[in-house]
């Protein structure tokens, strides 16, 4: 028989994004407001994967100042800046958290967080079967993670209420996601 806390081990968190430039009024390619409500949801998610014995992935564009992604994009997320720290309470949860062995840190170069990362291998050595995902943009990189979860074997749940984007996409990447990867959406 499986039990709670045996479902919970087997789960992962993942937040992706939540940095200063994504979330910050001031950040360099922000999503805003709607980014900054979703942040104490997240951070409640955090606490209870903990609390339940699962994991909690925090995952982090990271860009060198001269990066070929700044022809597209604004710079942002600039390896070891402010744009690139956690915003505001999920700074603060991660600063009392980092240390502990179920919340790990990964930096990412690109939308997907599983694309020239160990991500998927944390999963495997963790025993993770299912990600639930939270974060910015839900139409890029909470997208595209969902995508490489998916195509990894992983089950996946997008949290609706902690996901947010600067496009008017927010709906639409959801229904998409449900679709195509046979998501789940909370």
């Amino acid at each position: 028989m499986t039990t709670d806390t045996q479902i919970a081990q087997s789960e992962a968190l993942i937040i992706v994004d939540m940095s200063n430039d994504f979330v910050h009024d001031d950040g360099g390619l922000t999503a805003g407001k709607p980014a900054q409500e979703i942040v104490p949801f997240i951070v409640t998610q955090a606490d209870e994967m903990l609390k339940n014995g699962g994991n909690v992935i925090i995952a982090m564009d990271a860009h060198l100042p001269d990066d070929s992604h700044f022809e597209e994009w604004p710079p942002h997320n600039v390896i070891g800046t402010w744009g690139q720290k956690l915003y505001g309470a999920l700074g603060e949860w991660y600063e009392k958290h980092e240390h502990h062995e179920r919340v790990i840190y990964v930096p990412k170069p690109q939308y997907d967080a599983f694309y020239n990362t160990n991500l998927e291998q944390i999963l495997e050595e963790l025993g993770v079967k299912r990600v639930k995902l939270t974060g910015v943009c839900t139409d890029i990189c909470v997208y595209l993670t969902t995508a490489g979860a998916y195509y990894r074997g992983l089950k996946t749940q997008v949290l609706a209420n902690g996901c947010a984007t600067f496009t008017e996409n927010h709906e639409s990447a959801l229904k998409q996601m449900e679709l195509c990867f046979h998501t789940e959406i909370a």
